[in-house]
């Protein structure tokens, strides 16, 4: 059974993209995947600093979310959009993670994994423009991004109380994207 992490660049209670990443992880639970989901708000950590990480080691919190990503096959990723790109939130946990402690492979916790990717943001693109910049990071590392993708447009308006998409054939989009990963990842194994 292919282990999945799911998490999204926000922080924000009520985060539109921690609710789209916790849809499509359903759909890749509905396809027999096993998901952990997690918010970076549990994981708070310094902007990266080479002489912080020199002097006092990786944070706690960022070597649990690194050993979270190294634990799991694949990931499903969301992302606001800030500016054309995605967060600084998911940005400075990748670079946490991404750092070699002792004489493990390097990116360790990205290299062979396999990842679905999407946004949600109150704007018309949905946050389109800063996955493209997010594809182009996650494949830098080694990590193998499926082609298909959502972004979700006026996501302040598209959501329901209780966390799903409004739009029937976004919900079943999203829940297939999760269940797209969990397929590849089977596959694999």
């Amino acid at each position: 059974m292919p282990k999945i992490l799911a998490f999204s660049g926000s922080s924000r209670k009520e985060s539109f993209n921690q609710k789209l990443v916790q849809i499509a992880a359903h759909g890749a639970q509905q396809a027999g995947a096993d998901i952990t989901v997690v918010n970076l708000a549990d994981y708070p950590m310094p902007i990266f600093n080479q002489d912080l990480e020199m002097a006092e080691g990786m944070p706690k919190s960022a070597r649990a979310f690194k050993e979270l990503l190294i634990n799991h096959d694949g990931f499903l990723i969301a992302s606001p959009e800030y500016n054309s790109a995605f967060s600084p939130l998911l940005k400075n946990a990748i670079d946490w993670a991404s750092r070699r402690e002792g004489d493990e492979a390097p990116l360790l916790a990205f290299r062979g994994k396999v990842a679905v990717i999407m946004a949600a943001s109150p704007g018309a693109l949905g946050g389109l423009r800063g996955l493209v910049f997010l594809r182009m990071l996650l494949a830098n590392i080694g990590i193998i991004v499926l082609p298909e993708q959502l972004a979700v447009a006026q996501a302040d308006k598209s959501f329901a109380d209780e966390g799903h998409l409004l739009d029937e054939s976004k919900q079943d989009t999203v829940l297939k994207l999760g269940a797209s990963l969990a397929q590849h990842l089977q596959k694999l194994k």
